[in-house]
């Protein structure tokens, strides 16, 4: 398999330079920027096995001013810039392999405008999803991209983030209208007018959305939203086997029934849940399932859930109607990385996740839990099977070499299988620095040099994060 990428061409900057940037930098925004180390290390990678590399210096910023204050320093230094939300990505996002600066954006934390009429609202990257919810509730709207843990909206953008609504909502490439960017040379760039469609010129925002700030940092977003539905229902449904649950989603699925949510446990990650969760879940393979609508879609909807769920010896189907309930039940779906932490204690969590299409999730899920069990390793499996994605979270020992080589095999079989069944080596994580060497086996040789065409195009310095998506 070739999943190699070719070394990257740059170098870190020389103490002078790191010296001449900080000073100026400190110049204009004091203490603002911070240079201590155990803050440098907090703003680089700390959730997953990718070794914490953390920038020379981190700079606080409130404004799309001060974000085009902070690019115009770095690019007359050639200096790298890497944008940083929460910190909850899985793949290495925002280490800086090559030094620079971080820019924390959590100080852009406002929600300026709730266009209620519209079902759209404008905000700053650093607002988390959470935030913008407990925001609109009061004008029975909601954002529907939740992707578990309460990550920013400018990190959701930029690393096109999914979660358990996308099966009905999409995916935020669906959900994201337009979006401001501070660009490589400091210009500001807004992507699209605030209109639901338009045929007029390249679609920029598209080209943001998922760029992991390789092409620039985004400071403003314009967020589709949808109404808080008049009816919420949600059920859990074990089943024999993960062969048997996943193939009840996909007829789900292709019967039209439009489930909002339709999430996949297996036993072990069922397991930890109840452990971690204080729950009381039958610990076989189970689907949880939530339905939108009125009073009778929902109970329809539910119905006919329950009668796909039999014919593949599923049941029986218990619902959660009280908020609260479905609030516990989907916050321990969320918790599924802090469950699976628990399992083994000093080991790592190492959470990955493909996508295929709908026809093949049974296959390639199936033939996946085959390969942990050969491997020997314990990784449970979750995912937003609805649209085809799930997530394994194997557990290491970091001080044994025998644990790293085998998961390390497992995972590269994993993005293999499901490359090979025309799908993807990430479905929502992104690549980062770990999933760049899958890039030319998923996109093929041609693909990935246009991808490194923009890149150069767009920011020809390499100061835009990187060391991340392709190598340049």
């Amino acid at each position: 398999m070739n999943a190699q990428s070719p070394a990257p061409s740059r170098e870190r900057p020389s103490p002078e330079t790191v010296e001449a940037v900080i000073r100026e930098l400190t110049a204009q925004f004091g203490n603002r920027v911070v240079t201590s180390q155990a803050v440098r290390e907090q703003h680089a990678s700390t959730l997953t096995w990718v070794v914490n590399q953390p920038p020379d210096a981190v700079v606080y910023a409130e404004s799309t001013e001060d974000v085009q204050a902070i690019v115009r320093v770095c690019a007359a230094h050639k200096m790298p810039v890497v944008a940083f939300g929460t910190g909850t990505s899985l793949e290495g996002h925002v280490n800086a392999p090559f030094g620079g600066i971080s820019i924390d954006m959590n100080g852009m934390n406002k929600v300026l405008a709730v266009h209620a009429e519209d079902l759209d609202c404008v905000v700053q990257p650093g607002v988390t999803r959470k935030a913008v919810n407990e925001h609109l509730r009061d004008q029975g709207l909601f954002f529907p991209i939740d992707p578990g843990a309460d990550a920013s909206l400018g990190g959701m953008a930029a690393t096109r983030a999914s979660g358990t609504n996308a099966v009905r909502y999409g995916t935020m490439k669906d959900n994201v209208l337009s979006l401001t960017a501070v660009m490589p040379n400091g210009d500001i760039v807004r992507t699209s007018p605030r209109a639901r469609k338009t045929s007029a010129g390249y679609d920029l925002t598209r080209l943001m959305v998922g760029s992991e700030g390789t092409f620039g940092i985004i400071t403003e977003l314009t967020l589709k939203l949808a109404g808080i539905p008049e009816a919420i229902s949600a059920g859990v449904c074990p089943f024999p086997s993960i062969k048997a649950a996943c193939d009840a989603v996909i007829v789900t699925i292709q019967s039209g029934l439009p489930v909002a949510r339709i999430e996949l446990l297996d036993e072990v990650q069922v397991a930890a849940c109840n452990a971690y969760s204080k729950l009381t879940l039958p610990e076989t393979p189970l689907l949880l399932v939530e339905f939108h609508g009125t009073d009778a879609s929902v109970r329809e909807q539910a119905e006919r859930f329950g009668e796909i769920a039999a014919e593949f010896e599923g049941g029986p189907y218990e619902w959660a109607t009280k908020p609260e309930d479905r609030t516990r039940l989907w916050q321990a779906r969320h918790d599924v990385y802090w469950a699976a932490v628990g399992m083994r204690p000093g080991a790592r969590v190492i959470a990955t996740d493909v996508c295929v299409p709908i026809s093949r999730l049974a296959e390639c899920v199936d033939e996946t839990k085959r390969d942990i069990v050969e491997s020997g390793i314990t990784a449970p499996i979750a995912g937003h099977v609805g649209d085809g994605n799930f997530h394994t979270s194997p557990l290491v020992m970091m001080d044994d070499p025998d644990e790293i080589a085998r998961v390390t095999g497992f995972i590269e079989r994993l993005v293999a299988r499901a490359i090979a069944m025309e799908g993807t080596c990430t479905g929502e994580h992104g690549i980062g620095q770990k999933k760049m060497r899958f890039m030319e086996l998923e996109h093929g040789p041609e693909a990935l040099n246009l991808m490194r065409v923009l890149k150069r195009a767009i920011d020809p310095d390499n100061i835009m994060n990187p060391g991340k998506v392709v190598a340049v």
